[in-house]
């Protein structure tokens, strides 16, 4: 892990997944007792576990794009500075 990247504190961690994991059980419990045939709470169903699944998805592929970028930047600035070193060196 890199070192130079931020950590969440643990009460943070427990808080996001105590709210993910209560949103979802609301939504499923808002589903069961919606007063329509079983068809369409499966259908209903099926697009809150696409949703979860795309967002779950589209939160990693954010998060990689930006550690490549930054990975990307850090081998650019090294090469710079190793340039800018020898330039000074060589003058």
């Amino acid at each position: 892990m890199n070192q130079n990247s931020p950590h969440h504190s643990s009460a943070w961690v427990t808080f996001t997944y105590a709210s993910f994991a209560a949103s979802a059980f609301l939504v499923a419990i808002g589903v069961y007792f919606l007063p329509v045939d079983l068809w369409i709470k499966g259908y209903l169903a099926m697009g809150i576990v696409m949703l979860i699944q795309s967002c779950v998805t589209l939160t990693k592929t954010v998060r990689d794009v930006h550690e490549s970028s930054r990975m990307v930047n850090r081998i650019e600035d090294a090469k710079a500075e190793r340039l800018l070193m020898e330039v000074s060196k060589a003058s």
